[in-house]
This record gives C-alpha cells, structure tokens and sequence, in this order.
C-alpha cells in the first residue's frame, strides 16, 4: 500500500510520457503513456471518466472490481478512493495509453442545462459499470492526441468544447453511462452506514462525505448523529486512528504515509493525536 496520489491535482505517477490539459486551474484531461507495469492508489478529487486505448487496467474500489482492456471506458464518481493495476499491451512494445477526464460539476450543470438531448427518467441506481467504446467515442479520442504533441497554445474556450463533445457522445451511444452522469449531478440518497464504514479510512472531507450519501452537509450530519450518537468529525477521527494503528502493526507503510493515506492534515498534527489517543507517538507505537 502506498501514498494516495490525489487527482486531477497531482498526475498519477509512473515512468513514460504524460500530459495534462488544464481548464480552470484544474487539469481535466490527462494521458498517460508508458511502457512498464503501474500500480498505485489515486484519490479522485472530480468525477472521472477513464478510457484506455491501449493496455489493460484493473480498478479496485471497495470490494468492487473492474477490469478495462483497449477501447473500454467506465466513470466513477468523484471522493472515492480507487487502485489501479496498469499492464501494457505485450503485443505492442508493452505500451499503456489511456485517457483521464475530469468532469467537474460545473460542466455537468452546464451540459445538462444548454444541451438539446433528452433527460430520460431514472429509477433506481445505475452501478458502475465497464462499457465498449463506440466508433464515435474512439474517434473523439483520437482527435485529442494532436492537443497533447502541437506546441501551440490550447485554449480554455475549445477545452470546454472538446468536454461537451465528450458528453454529447456518451449521451447518443452509451444510455446506461449517460444515466450514471445525471446521478452525478443529482446522486442518489444512500444509507449513512455503508458510506462512512466505505470510506472512512479515505482522505475524505465530510462536505464530500454528505454528497457521496446524496445529503447535504447539515442533513448528513444529522443523519449521523441519529444513527451513531456521535458527531462525524469524532467517529471518523477515532476510526482513523484506530486504521493507523492496524497499519502501523501490520505494514512497513512509513508514518507519513500512513498519514496522508488516512486524511490526516499534516505529520506533526497525525503524531500529536495518536499519541493522545493510543499513548505514544506513532513512530514509538511501531518501535
């Protein structure tokens, strides 16, 4: 087990050729070329959709696992933590390609709000799922590469297009897919117990927490306090700390690590609140 690599703020680490186009501050389309095995852990901080074109890919998330291969794709919902296992394609050169969207809610309000497709009615929740490219859909792909290699400027406003084109495209050829894009504008409500004992030991804030259960932040804190007679904060701090102490026992994660995986703020704080909970500092407990 190794540190959580955020995304899109950090690009997912490996060897090889990487590029990022960004919209906002905010890289939303990334690709990832490389010709060796990657394995790791990413925190998606904005909804993701990921679509390889070369290679395979197996994604972790909970007890849930996928496996994409050369023109598959699947979207999963931003504040969740997920391990991939990338193995390029022995066929040619051993080479990974994939494409990494970011869909923020912003351009998923504005899709949904200015575009012309229609909104089918749903019921009940669309589970993520590994879908087949369609012909369009590799097409738009491929109409990306030139952003990634031309030295001339990309701007923000064709960015924007290319996303809208994106969705367009997942709406006309993928229903299922478009489905599971309107639940992540307006998710459906879960059950408290099954978000937070998912994903307490994520580095997960409690505002992501309230939207993963389909609440809003005052009413997912109520919910809380009515089902465990405690406050979020004071659960998931102690569910935490007691993670830590699993992982310091059973793992040669460094403390740091351990830190950062679990969503603690910084080094010293992680140290400070363990040792008055547990008794000593983490680098003691493990000694």
């Amino acid at each position: 087990m190794s540190k959580v690599i955020k995304v899109p703020t950090s690009l997912v680490s490996g060897p090889g050729q990487q590029g990022t186009l960004m919209l906002d501050g905010c890289s939303v389309i990334e690709q990832c070329i490389h010709s060796m095995e990657a394995r790791g852990t990413m925190y998606l901080e904005e909804h993701l959709l990921l679509i390889v074109l070369e290679g395979t890919v197996t994604l972790t998330y909970g007890k849930q696992q996928y496996a994409l291969g050369k023109n598959d794709m699947i979207l999963l919902k931003k504040a969740i933590s997920v391990q991939y296992d990338k193995v390029g394609n022995p066929d040619n050169d051993n080479i990974y390609d994939s494409l990494m969207f970011s869909l923020k809610d912003d351009l998923l309000k504005t899709f949904l709000a200015s575009s012309e497709v229609k909104v089918p009615k749903i019921e009940g929740e669309i589970k993520t799922a590994v879908y087949p490219m369609s012909e369009c859909l590799i097409a738009f792909a491929r109409s990306l590469k030139p952003y990634f290699y031309d030295d001339s400027i990309v701007h923000p406003g064709q960015l924007r297009l290319k996303i809208m084109e994106l969705l367009y495209d997942v709406a006309e050829c993928n229903r299922n897919m478009f489905l599971q894009i309107l639940q992540l504008h307006q998710p459906v409500r879960a059950e408290i117990r099954h978000v937070v004992e998912q994903h307490y030991a994520s580095p997960v804030s409690l505002l992501e927490l309230a939207y993963l259960s389909g609440r809003s932040l005052s009413s997912f804190k109520r919910d809380f306090q009515m089902v465990y007679n405690t406050s979020p904060a004071s659960w998931i701090r102690e569910k935490r700390l007691e993670k830590a102490k699993d992982l310091l026992e059973t793992t040669l994660m460094s403390v740091s690590d351990i830190c950062y995986t679990l969503g603690f703020e910084n080094v010293s704080h992680f140290s400070r609140i363990f040792k008055q909970y547990h008794g000593q500092a983490p680098s003691v407990f493990r000694s």
